[in-house]
């Protein structure tokens, strides 16, 4: 009978850690501002459940190895003239600008990445502060995602002293 039992047990622990695949809501591919076309990585937003979108962004980007890059969503999905059509950062609360999770921050303050020996890094954040909902106040859609070639101070009002932008891409919905 314990026998059984144990298998009941393994087999139900089993079939509980087995998630469905998250459903991915929005992509942004992000490219080098100076030529448009060469990419450096990619955000891919996913239903987290409960109201909140976790988004996994990953950067490839060799020339900027061994670096730490801050990384902002910004008002517009323009990444003409260097990125400087994005505008400022999205921040639809209108709240101070900050380090994530801490204190005052604005819904696109994502922060710093650090690049390893290729170039490489990711970032992961699940919030309740984004959605993909037409005329949402909180809609992620259409931002632009910029990645800026010096690090956040979380201080400096309202970028960050983060430096130029080198990278960025547009949030698009996945249909």
């Amino acid at each position: 009978m314990k026998k059984y039992l144990f298998f009941a047990l393994v087999a139900a622990i089993g079939l509980t850690s087995c998630d469905k695949e998250d459903k991915e809501l929005a992509r942004a591919t992000l490219n080098r501002t100076n030529d448009g076309s060469s990419v450096i990585g990619v955000a891919k937003f996913f239903d987290a459940g409960d109201g909140k979108i976790r988004m996994a962004l990953r950067i490839d980007f060799a020339d900027r190895a061994d670096s730490t890059v801050a990384v902002h969503f910004h008002e517009h999905g323009d990444c003409g003239n260097m990125g400087e059509n994005a505008h400022g950062h999205w921040n639809p609360t209108k709240e101070a600008h900050g380090k994530w999770g801490s204190g005052s921050y604005h819904s696109g303050d994502i922060g710093n990445i650090e690049l390893d020996a290729k170039g490489q890094g990711e970032i992961i954040v699940t919030t309740d502060r984004w959605s993909i909902a037409n005329g949402d106040a909180k809609s992620i859609i259409g931002r632009g995602i910029i990645v800026h070639g010096g690090t956040d101070d979380y201080k400096t009002q309202p970028t960050g002293n983060s430096g130029p932008r080198i990278g960025c891409g547009v949030i698009e919905a996945i249909k």
